[in-house]
């Protein structure tokens, strides 16, 4: 679930996986684990990922809320 609005936000904030990884300061495999379900991020790292998407971290949760 919060895979898959992670990459919709990282889609249309047009960045890749790489661009993303360099901006939020981690690794690009952890992205794609984050994208697939596989990991789950600390709120550190949701802050940092939101902030290199532009994006608030309440938007991409609210986001991850009405897709239930």
């Amino acid at each position: 679930m919060l895979g898959e609005e992670l990459r919709k936000a990282r889609r249309d904030a047009k960045l890749s996986q790489e661009q993303l990884s360099f901006e939020a300061e981690v690794d690009r495999t952890y992205i794609s684990e984050l994208e697939n379900n596989k990991k789950s991020p600390t709120l550190d790292v949701l802050f940092r990922l939101c902030d290199a998407m532009g994006i608030r971290a309440s938007e991409l949760i609210a986001r991850v809320e009405r897709s239930r």
